[in-house]
């Protein structure tokens, strides 16, 4: 009976090592894809969480009748600050200034305490614009580049860049008189541009909507 030859011996060798490194890279492609769709679809889960809560928290806008003449939302480079309505059981009415801002490529949320006191609702609010406030951040996304805000205020025909609030210095007369209302900001819009995203995530939020 006739056995292998060493040729044919080293020819089945070479054939099963190439098959085991084609094999090696395939199973190495397949790995490295996961973890890429992974912690893609744990970057998107992040924005969907963060837009979720300033959707939530943009449907509790506080009403901008009750502060005539100030600001109840901010939306400007980098930070939005809004005044929100705090109902909880067994608690009368208040409200908390909360902020969204990316500082160091990470975009966070914080809230002051609910008060219903207005002169404790101004301070809080002159804090948090000067970012002085020791409350604590909760880091809502990570890898943020850029985050741009656009508002939309009804009888308007375009986007406002850097838009305030509802009464707030929207005309001479409502600046000098409170009594004198402005037009009512309607809307919020948000992109949030991540790292490792061609094009930014983008959602427009209802104000006041709850």
């Amino acid at each position: 009976m006739r056995g292998f030859t060493l040729i044919e011996l080293l020819v089945a060798i070479t054939i099963l090592a190439i098959v085991a490194v084609l094999g090696w890279r395939g199973l190495d492609g397949i790995v490295r894809a996961r973890v890429a769709l992974n912690a893609e679809m744990a970057q998107t889960r992040g924005i969907q969480l963060a837009f979720a809560q300033i959707e939530n928290d943009c449907a509790h806008l506080m009403d901008a009748n009750l502060l005539q003449g100030r600001s109840v939302l901010r939306a400007a480079g980098s930070k939005l600050m809004l005044i929100r309505s705090v109902l909880e059981d067994n608690q009368p009415l208040r409200f908390q200034v909360i902020v969204y801002s990316v500082v160091d490529g990470k975009l966070g949320r914080r809230e002051l305490m609910p008060t219903r006191e207005i002169a404790a609702l101004e301070n809080d609010w002159q804090s948090a614009a000067a970012d002085t406030d020791v409350t604590p951040v909760i880091q809502l996304q990570t890898d943020v580049t850029s985050l741009a805000m656009r508002t939309w205020t009804q009888g308007e025909t375009g986007w406002r860049i850097d838009g305030t609030d509802i009464q707030n210095a929207a005309t001479d007369g409502a600046a000098k008189n409170p009594a004198i209302k402005s037009a009512k900001l309607a809307g919020l819009e948000v992109s949030m541009q991540v790292q490792g995203r061609e094009a930014p995530m983008t959602k427009v939020f209802l104000l006041g909507a709850s």
